[in-house]
């Protein structure tokens, strides 16, 4: 009962209080009020400040992962490039030693004599000894040299491997040996090749333009 009443005693309190006179009210209604005035304006704190804040850390996090990713895929590009400069390097060094094979122009009456000597030199008669039409491709032009040389097995064997080992590029081609008076024949076509010059260079250019544009 006492209890009750004591209850009902603090409830007409707080039904009598004085919302104009704060100080006049007892200490336990006192620090009721102060808690849940600073419940009150830490909840708007949140709601209206950190709330903000807290967005703002969301977008600048997902900025972060996007710049992560972004670093990511620039690192491994950096990466392939140095790789492709790599190979670009080694292609352009067997670029130019392969074009020191290749005879200029002014070069090619020369090559055309070694051919010849290589086969004299082995004891071969040279039958025929015909260089044809030459063809541009690219930056290079290909002259073949029809050839037909008699003589025997191990000379003719020799012939080629001369051929093979001389400084500038030479190929056989379309190569046939039949026996002919006790002797062996061989018909082939030789093909060399030469890098064009800078003036042919350029009309073999102007040359292809229509074609490219016409593929167009």
């Amino acid at each position: 009962m006492m209890n009750q009443d004591a209850l009902k005693k603090s409830l007409d309190e707080l039904k009598n209080l004085n919302p104009k006179t704060p100080g006049a009210w007892p200490w336990a209604v006192k620090i009721i009020a102060f808690v849940a005035m600073f419940a009150v304006v830490v909840a708007a704190g949140v709601w209206f400040v950190w709330m903000d804040q807290w967005e703002e850390l969301s977008r600048i996090k997902q900025e972060e992962a996007t710049l992560k990713e972004t670093f990511l895929v620039k690192k491994k590009q950096a990466i392939n490039l140095d790789l492709i400069k790599k190979q670009l390097t080694e292609t352009q060094e067997s670029f130019g030693a392969l074009l020191k094979q290749l005879p200029s122009k002014s070069e090619m009456d020369a090559l055309l004599t070694d051919i010849n000597q290589a086969g004299l030199g082995r004891g071969l008669q040279f039958e025929l000894f015909k260089p044809g039409v030459e063809t541009v491709k690219g930056a290079f032009a290909e002259l073949p040299i029809t050839i037909k040389v008699s003589g025997n097995y191990d000379d003719i064997g020799k012939f080629a491997s001369d051929i093979a080992l001389l400084p500038r590029i030479v190929t056989l081609n379309d190569i046939s040996i039949n026996i002919s008076g006790g002797a062996l024949v061989m018909d082939a076509t030789a093909k060399t090749f030469r890098y064009l010059d800078t003036e042919e260079a350029a009309a073999q250019k102007k040359k292809d333009k229509p074609a490219a544009g016409a593929k167009k």
